[in-house]
C-alpha cells in the first residue's frame, strides 16, 4: 500500500527531529558532565547524578594562584586584543565599504586567504620576530598578535555588516560639512551597532579559548591567562582532577556568557535604520 503525503511528510519530519535530538544530546552530555562534575565528591568521566552534593571542588580553585589571577589576565589579554581589532577592524572596513577601487577585491581575497591560515604555520616566525624586537613574555605583545590573528575575519565582518547602513545618510552629512571620520563616528557605528557587538563577541570568545599563543608567547607563570591555567588540572601519569576541572571550567566560562548577556539585546535588534530615508 502506497504511503500519503502526509505520511511521507510526517516521517520525514520525525526523522529530523531525531536527528535534531542527537546533535543536542552531542552538545548537552559534555555540558551536563561539566556541572555535575563540578559538584560531585566523586567526579569522575561517566557522567551520573553524584551521591552527594560539594562545593569542594570549588573551594580548591577559587584561590588567587589558581583562578582569579589567571582570570585577570586572560580579560587583560582577550579584553585589550578585542578593542584593538574592533577600532582597526572599523578602520579597516570602511574605506572597503564605501570606496570603489581595483584593488578591493584582492584586498578582500587576501584577506579571507588569510583567515584560513592555521596559527601553528606563522607561529615559528612570530616567536623568532618577537625574539628578536623584545616582545617575548610581554603582554603587549601578546595582545597584538592576538589582534593580528583576529583582525582578517574581523574585518571581513566588518564590511559586510557596514555595507548595510545606506551611504545616503553619510552624504548628507558630507553636504552639512561633516568629515569622513565624523559621519564614520556619528552615523555608520551607531547604525551598525548589532553587526559591532558581533564582531566583539566573536573576537572575544576566539582569543578567551586560545591556549597555543600565550602558551608560546608568555613565560612568567603569573602573566599566564586561564586558557593556559586550565592545563595545570592535568597532572603526571595521566592523573587528573576531574571535579576541580569541572569547577574551573564553569568560572572560566562565566565572563564569556556575561558578555553574550550584556549585549543579547543588541545582537538581536537589528540595523535601526526606522525612518531614516524616505521616498
Amino acid at each position: 500500500m502506497a504511503r500519503t503525503p502526509a505520511a511521507r511528510r510526517t516521517r520525514r519530519r520525525l526523522a529530523a527531529d531525531a536527528a535534531l535530538l542527537l546533535a543536542a544530546a552531542a552538545f548537552a552530555l559534555p555540558l551536563l558532565w561539566v556541572v555535575l562534575s563540578a559538584v560531585d565528591p566523586d567526579a569522575g568521566l561517566r557522567v551520573r547524578v553524584p551521591d552527594a552534593l560539594t562545593l569542594d571542588h570549588f573551594d580548591a580553585i577559587l584561590t588567587p594562584e589558581v583562578t582569579f589571577t589567571p582570570l585577570l589576565n586572560s580579560l587583560v589579554l582577550c579584553g585589550g586584543a578585542t578593542a584593538l581589532t574592533v577600532a582597526c577592524a572599523v578602520l579597516a572596513a570602511y574605506p572597503l565599504s564605501r570606496f570603489r577601487s581595483r584593488l578591493n577585491r584582492p584586498f578582500l581575497l587576501t584577506v579571507l586567504f588569510a583567515t584560513s591560515l592555521p596559527i601553528t604555520a606563522i607561529m615559528v616566525p612570530v616567536y623568532a620576530l618577537y625574539v628578536r624586537v623584545d616582545l617575548i613574555d610581554t603582554v603587549h605583545g601578546t595582545v597584538f598578535f592576538f589582534a593580528a590573528s583576529q583582525l582578517p575575519f574581523a574585518i571581513w565582518l566588518m564590511k559586510n555588516f557596514m555595507d548595510g547602513v545606506p551611504k545616503e545618510l553619510e552624504e548628507a552629512a558630507w553636504t552639512d560639512g561633516a568629515s569622513a571620520l565624523q559621519s564614520l563616528l556619528r552615523i555608520v557605528l551607531p547604525l551598525m551597532g548589532p553587526g559591532m557587538a558581533v564582531v566583539t563577541v566573536f573576537s572575544f570568545v576566539m582569543m578567551w579559548g586560545n591556549f597555543f599563543v600565550p602558551f608560546m608567547l608568555l613565560l612568567t607563570p603569573d602573566r599566564m591567562p586561564a586558557s593556559v591555567g586550565i592545563y595545570e588540572f592535568f597532572g603526571n601519569r595521566g592523573m587528573v582532577a576531574y571535579g576541580q576541572l569541572a569547577a574551573f571550567s564553569i568560572v572560566y566560562s562565566t565572563p564569556v556568557i556575561l558578555l553574550y548577556v550584556l549585549i543579547s539585546r543588541r545582537l538581536g535588534g537589528g540595523f535601526a535604520l526606522g525612518g531614516a530615508i524616505k521616498g
